[in-house]
């Protein structure tokens, strides 16, 4: 894929916020790394600003993994809608051009509660993963009139459309959801549903408003680990920040994300960890 649109030579003259301002709002006190998975991988997939809005546990990971990240602790375990209006006051005084919201939140009904509020009140273009699509799957309209894009996996997906198998367990959506014919059908009824860009990951990633559609076939079988999900979420938010279009930034974060992976499972096969494609993003990047 070529990048070297997305990734020009910079001129001399830039500064600090030119290449984006990232507020990554997620993990819990169970999920305390999600939130450093794609805070650190939009910083390296370019962004120049990362926050992290997160309860304290997750926040002080984020912190203490990489000093760049600016951290904003919420009091508590988990999401609430307490933590609402103080997100939003720090996401207007950080400038920021993009938000990644769900990964490793939990599903607490005040975390859900402060997911609807958060999609409807932030103007940013907006990533969202994980749990904030089992709590949109629940009342789609938040996301109409908004620029958002969900990056679902099969199990996800299958929640998303109300699926009678979306109570099963992801292994059987996922083999629901094996038939690459069944999952584009199913990826195009969701951007119908939910009126934004659907970007469904799998062994071949699709990317689609429901009328246009893309594929990507960079990655590897060993990104199976928790955790690949959230890099995307941080690399496609870097990119959005940087005022990529949504479906060309999508496009091209499934394959920044999905080719460190491989870099990194050549280094490491059955022992690649999702943080260890932090080096290898760059490297794609590079290529350019």
């Amino acid at each position: 894929m070529d990048l070297s649109k997305i990734y020009p030579l910079r001129p001399d003259w830039v500064h600090k916020g030119n290449y984006g301002s990232v507020m990554v709002i997620a993990g819990s006190k169970l999920y305390t790394g999600s939130a450093t998975l794609a805070a650190v991988s939009a910083l390296r997939a370019g962004a120049d600003l990362v926050t992290v809005a997160a309860p304290i546990r997750a926040s002080d990971v984020a912190a203490h993994t990489l000093c760049d990240l600016m951290t904003f602790p919420l009091r508590g375990d988990y999401l609430q809608m307490k933590h609402v209006a103080d997100i939003l006051d720090t996401a207007h005084v950080r400038k920021v051009n993009s938000v990644v919201l769900g990964c490793g939140l939990g599903r607490h009904q005040s975390t859900l509660n402060a997911i609807y509020k958060l999609i409807t009140k932030l103007t940013a273009l907006m990533v969202l993963d994980a749990d904030a699509l089992f709590a949109i799957a629940q009342r789609p309209e938040v996301c109409f009139g908004k620029q958002v894009i969900l990056t679902p996996h099969a199990g996800e997906l299958a929640i998303l459309l109300g699926s009678p198998f979306a109570k099963a367990s992801e292994g059987q959506a996922g083999a629901i959801l094996e038939n690459f014919e069944a999952r584009l059908v199913a990826a195009k009824q969701a951007a119908d549903k939910y009126h934004c860009l659907v970007l469904v990951k799998g062994h071949v990633d699709i990317v689609t408003d429901g009328v246009s559609t893309m594929t990507n076939n960079s990655g590897s079988v060993y990104m199976t680990k928790g955790g690949f999900g959230d890099t995307l979420a941080g690399v496609l938010g870097a990119l959005l920040a940087r005022g990529v279009g949504i479906f060309e930034a999508a496009c091209a974060a499934a394959y920044i994300n999905g080719k460190a992976g491989e870099m990194a499972a050549q280094a490491n096969g059955e022992g690649i960890v999702a943080s260890d494609i932090f080096e290898y993003i760059p490297r794609v990047i590079q290529q350019v």
